[in-house]
């Protein structure tokens, strides 16, 4: 009897092999297509709604633009040295002064009414010197009566006073007369002593009486020059040449010392003073340029001065017309100025626009070649002026950006540009 034969079954069939060569096929078609797929999201936009700049190279002038106000080269703020109520207004504002000009009249009756009260002081003082120095003459004639009295009177008692001596030596006259006579001799030698000494001491007392009221009468004319010179300043008068171009007065009112009243402007030139935020004070210099357009002609200005308060995160410069100054300018007028702030260098620059609010300059939407789509690109800024911002980094010239505002862009990585 035969015995079976066992039949071994394919374990690849063609149509094994097939279907495992579709499923391959069909799953490399799927990675392929995935792996050949950009990472990210794309939104359409409509390029005509876009503002696209080409990168460049060229000179960059870091610069920031300040509002100037025009003032003239010299101002001279007048004040009222003495307080007083306004009478009289001689000129009004536009008209041009000369020095000495009378502007305006106060009065001061307190002012006055001291300067009478020291002028009547004054003539008190005055007769009562001429009254010492009338004493004073007349008791030195006294004194001299009085000695020319004494000394005669000495003179003819020194004769008895001999005469008795020699008596006296000859036993002709008594010892009682002629102690008498010696005693009348010596009392009239301490008379004129003791007027001599008298007078002098009242001389002395009126001399020094006369010297204290010669510096009274000093002092009081001192202050009367300084009163006079008070009344003198009542009347405010133009110190300069110029344009009064300010009046801050009217009839009856009262204008307290060191209160202002008006300005006068010397009419020579201009010069521009610019208030400049306060970040930027640190890179602001003596000599730092900028520039101003008038009527269609560019004039250069030189910082000259500056200074240091801040008010309100601000700060003031003055500003100076190095060449020639545009005809017509008027107190007060506003220019805008260009204000360098570095050298004129090379480099590659990207126009400003709204990107920046939305990227803070880290990050760009970049064309590619042919010009239908738009990717993040990564950047780094530096430097900027009001047309263009410096780049270092992510760029290169004839690179095109999208540099209008990204608001609606959202977080999409690609732009497709339709």
């Amino acid at each position: 009897m035969g015995m079976d034969r066992i039949i071994k079954k394919k374990r690849w069939t063609l149509k094994k092999i097939t279907l495992i060569l579709v499923s391959v096929a069909f799953l490399a078609a799927v990675i392929y297509g995935f792996l050949s797929q950009e990472k990210g999201t794309a939104l359409n936009v409509d390029l005509e709604k876009l503002t696209i700049a080409t990168v460049e190279k060229g000179p960059f002038q870091e610069y920031i633009p300040v509002n100037g106000n025009v003032l003239p080269l010299q101002e001279f703020f007048l004040v009222a040295n003495e307080g007083g109520k306004v009478e009289q207004i001689f000129i009004r504002e536009g008209t041009l002064v000369e020095p000495g000009d009378q502007i305006m009249k106060l009065s001061n009756a307190d002012l006055q009414l001291e300067y009478l009260s020291r002028e009547t002081q004054l003539l008190d003082e005055q007769n009562r010197l001429r009254t010492l120095k009338l004493e004073l003459e007349q008791s030195r004639l006294q004194l001299k009566g009085e000695l020319m009295a004494l000394e005669h009177e000495i003179l003819m008692q020194k004769r008895t006073f001999l005469r008795n001596q020699d008596l006296f030596n000859e036993k002709l006259l008594s010892t009682q007369d002629y102690e008498n006579s010696h005693d009348q001799y010596e009392y009239l030698l301490r008379r004129k002593d003791i007027t001599v000494q008298t007078h002098e001491q009242t001389l002395a007392l009126s001399q020094a009486e006369i010297e204290k009221l010669n510096a009274s009468i000093i002092q009081t004319e001192s202050h009367m020059r300084i009163l006079q010179s008070k009344m003198d300043d009542l009347i405010i008068r133009a110190p300069i040449s110029g344009q009064l171009t300010s009046l801050n007065a009217e009839i009856g009112q009262f204008k307290a010392p060191g209160q202002s009243i008006g300005q006068i402007d010397v009419l020579d030139g201009f010069r521009v003073q610019a208030e400049i935020d306060e970040y930027y004070l640190p890179r602001i210099d003596r000599g730092q340029i900028g520039e101003v357009e008038v009527s269609g002609q560019t004039f250069t200005l030189e910082t000259r001065i500056i200074y240091p308060e801040v008010i309100d995160s601000r700060f003031k410069t003055d500003m100076y017309f190095t060449g020639e100054t545009p005809a017509g300018l008027k107190r007060g007028q506003t220019l805008k100025i260009r204000l360098q702030l570095g050298d004129l260098t090379e480099a590659v620059l990207l126009a400003r626009g709204g990107f920046y609010q939305h990227t803070g300059g880290n990050w760009v939407y970049m064309l590619d070649e042919g010009g239908t789509v738009a990717k993040k690109r990564s950047i780094k800024l530096n430097r900027y002026n009001p047309r263009f911002y410096e780049v270092i980094d992510g760029l290169k010239p004839g690179d095109q950006v999208i540099v209008s505002s990204y608001d609606h862009f959202g977080d999409h990585d690609r732009l497709i540009l339709k």
